[in-house]
């Protein structure tokens, strides 16, 4: 298909808006993990610039049809059904991850196997993109180099403590939404760079709740930093794109194969922990009780550990207070190594085959988004 033909207007079909619903849950899932990227998953299945074009169909002309309650000619301009089959899709997925399967906790718990399993994706998707070049000459070969050793300095960059003034907040918004669409650079690595990865996260759990207006009105800067950002963005990715193909599309292997730093599923994770709220509660309560016969599992990205006593003088336990601390753990900086078993360097204690064998359904599932990829298209046809 070609970018005349999707520049054209939204051909997507009811007869592809299954798919297309399942591909947005998947790329909602790898932009939940911090090192990879919905752009990467976009390219894997196929609808990348397909993608880029739909944002870019909102644009001025629109916006000016939409506030002058032109609503036929506004939607008749712009990718509509694609975007809305898309879009419930990807935040189907950040929903599930975040109230049914929460993922952040699985990346603390278990993050051999999450990891390894993405890990094992982006290798099957570089091997699939490489097939994809028509040709590979000095240029191609110089913007692998230059995507490979800008997607490291990415990956490597330490998280700095920010703000939560909401210009920042919408500043965040532009920044990760420009990498969530550019495959290999991940926007919710990068969000985790700049201390916003919880915070995200912590806004989008309260929606559903009785706190969902807080949450709403603390997402509100970073969707309209993201609206922003992907206006800006997605242009030049469509210039990029049509004039300099080949070279885009080495770019973007180069940033795949960057990212495997920081996704290699062995890592030497450090965490600094947060005191995100104090509560003070009788020495005799339930949960004082509980928590010292059970203590905490640390090894979570929130939990809840007792803290001082106070009025410890006191004769009679009734009369104590106990502080009960929410503690978060963020991940401030991570480093690759070999498991021990595999050389004669020691190491920690890493759940050494869950992460071969995250990596091996990953690789697995790589032929399955591929199948995916081509069944959509087919549908879309």
């Amino acid at each position: 298909m070609s970018n005349t033909e999707h520049d054209s207007g939204d051909i997507t079909s009811w007869k592809e808006a299954p798919f297309l619903a399942i591909k947005g849950f998947l790329m909602g899932s790898a932009d939940i993990v911090p090192g990879v990227s919905g752009g990467t998953m976009a390219l894997i299945l196929g609808i990348y610039e397909r993608l880029i074009d739909a944002i870019k169909s909102v644009d001025i002309p629109f916006l000016k049809a939409l506030f002058t309650l032109k609503w036929k000619l506004a939607f008749s301009r712009v990718h509509l059904f694609f975007i809305v089959i898309l879009f419930s899709g990807i935040f189907s997925a950040l929903a599930f991850f975040t109230k049914i399967v929460p993922l952040q906790i699985y990346m603390f718990t278990h993050p051999e196997t999450v990891y390894g399993l993405f890990f094992g994706l982006i290798v099957g998707s570089i091997y699939i993109l490489y097939k994809e070049l028509e040709a590979f000459g000095w240029k191609e070969g110089g913007s692998l180099i230059f995507g490979i050793a800008f997607g490291l300095w990415i990956v490597n960059l330490v998280p700095a403590d920010t703000p939560e003034h909401p210009l920042f907040v919408f500043l965040s918004g532009c920044i990760a939404i420009c990498a969530m669409i550019l495959p290999g650079i991940s926007g919710s690595y990068l969000l985790l760079i700049m201390r916003k990865y919880d915070y995200l996260l912590s806004q989008i759990g309260l929606i559903g709740g009785t706190d969902t207006v807080e949450g709403m009105i603390g997402l509100l800067p970073f969707i309209a930093g993201a609206i922003t950002g992907l206006t800006l963005f997605s242009r030049v990715l469509s210039w990029l794109l049509k004039k300099y193909h080949a070279q885009t599309i080495a770019l973007l292997i180069g940033f795949l194969i960057g990212s495997l730093y920081v996704i290699w599923p062995y890592q030497h994770r450090e965490f600094e922990e947060h005191v995100r709220a104090v509560n003070r509660v009788e020495a005799t309560s339930e949960k004082v009780t509980k928590l010292k016969k059970n203590p905490p599992n640390e090894n979570l990205p929130e939990f809840e550990r007792l803290g001082d006593t106070l009025n410890a003088e006191a004769a009679f336990d009734d009369m104590k207070q106990v502080e009960v601390l929410t503690i978060k753990k963020k991940l401030i900086k991570s480093e690759p190594y070999i498991p021990a078993g595999w050389n004669s360097t020691p190491a920690a204690t890493p759940d050494v085959w869950g992460g071969i064998i995250g990596m091996t359904i990953g690789l697995v599932l790589v032929g399955g988004l591929e199948q995916l990829r081509y069944q959509g298209q087919e549908q879309e046809e």
